[in-house]
């Protein structure tokens, strides 16, 4: 049997975003499909994390090691986790160490082979979004953790390729797992739905995004204010999930600027399956970010028969197949009013990307385990 170790000190749990969904989304597809004579699965946790994965141990081929740190605590985390990873990892005997993000210790284990997972290099695209301090971090870490670890996971050809062209790593080192897609059969009555946000089957248009420039929400916004001023028999209505906090002030003034109120409703933070049905009842799912690692949104919508109007950025046009509807100029707000105007008729059409079921991708993580160990 070999022991797995996979580095979880890094969850301040409800905080990750993307990064926890899909490691805990990876944890379950371990304890589905995972062979327990083959494997025992070792987490290593923190004092503060370590309750939110309890639900794991019920089952022997999980096994869980609390380190004395606070992921809370970042600056603290990292140096402890630089200290102290690598010596509980040698006191478990573990053969192979999974870290779901980029951070591992930045000093090579000889003896332990190590597997990382980078989502994408954001920092070296948007800087601004970052403090200079954790630019600095981030374009130090990525290129050194990138350079020591045995093998790295990245979610997209595009990530891979980035990784390759920023870091000069060679692409026989990094192997390609999309991420898996799930939840999206936890629907909820769109009957409660419809109420709460007065809104009509078939007759608005939803979008899951946030006021980050690279995710061009605002050219929706305009994109509504043509289509508020046409005579067109097409929706009028955009709903609009994932914006709150501060945000939420700006975004309320910038439809107020183009006198749009009636024709946007913000949902703020929902939950998956109220998600799931306003993806399942819009017209058409509209995504017009121009930069994703992977981008699951416009597949879920896919999944669930909702015609979908996106980009070619970044990993978009490669993770959903060619099977969406693409604009050209994702900024240009009459591509986006032509698109939607002539695609309203469009039929509801399942797209069933079988590649992204969760099984499929376990598979590919257990084998890339196995090579992996199997070459020390």
């Amino acid at each position: 049997m070999k022991k797995i170790g996979i580095d979880l000190l890094w969850v301040k749990v409800g905080k990750n975003g993307g990064a926890e969904s899909y490691i805990r989304n990876i944890l379950d597809g371990l304890n589905n499909y995972a062979d327990e004579k083959m494997f025992n699965f070792i987490l290593f946790l923190t004092e503060d994390n370590y309750k939110s994965f309890e639900k794991y141990f019920k089952k022997e081929i999980f096994k869980k090691v609390i380190l004395p740190i606070k992921s809370e605590r970042v600056f603290s985390r990292i140096i402890k986790e630089n200290i102290l990873l690598d010596k509980y990892a040698k006191k478990e005997k573990i053969d192979l160490m999974f870290v779901p993000v980029y951070s591992k210790p930045l000093i090579k284990n000889k003896k332990i082979p190590y597997i990382i997972t980078i989502h994408d290099l954001q920092a070296l695209h948007y800087p601004e979004y970052f403090s200079k301090i954790k630019n600095l971090w981030l374009r130090f870490a990525w290129k050194r953790c990138a350079q020591t670890a045995d093998k790295i996971v990245a979610i997209s050809n595009f990530v891979k390729k980035d990784i390759e062209e920023k870091f000069d790593i060679d692409s026989k080192k990094i192997t390609v797992i999309y991420n898996p897609i799930t939840g999206i059969d936890n629907i909820e009555n769109f009957q409660k739905i419809k109420n709460k946000y007065n809104i009509e089957k078939n007759n608005y248009y939803y979008t899951v995004s946030s006021l980050l420039p690279h995710k061009n929400l605002k050219t929706l916004l305009y994109t509504m204010k043509k289509i508020k001023e046409s005579n067109l028999n097409i929706p009028k209505k955009l709903v609009i999930s994932g914006v709150g906090g501060k945000s939420e002030a700006e975004i309320k003034k910038i439809i107020n600027d183009l006198n749009i109120q009636n024709e946007i409703i913000l949902t703020g933070f929902i939950s998956n399956e109220e998600r799931n049905s306003l993806y399942k009842n819009a017209k058409i799912f509209l995504f017009p970010s121009i930069f994703e690692g992977f981008g699951m949104p416009p597949i879920e919508a896919m999944n669930l028969g909702t015609p979908v109007i996106t980009t070619k950025k970044a990993s978009i046009y490669e993770v959903t197949k060619g099977k969406a509807i693409y604009v050209e100029d994702p900024f240009n707000e009459g591509e986006w009013f032509e698109k939607i105007n002539k695609f309203n008729e469009m039929k509801d059409s399942i797209h069933n990307y079988k590649e992204y079921d969760l099984e499929n991708i376990i598979k590919r993580y257990i084998n890339l385990f196995k090579e992996k160990y199997k070459s020390i």
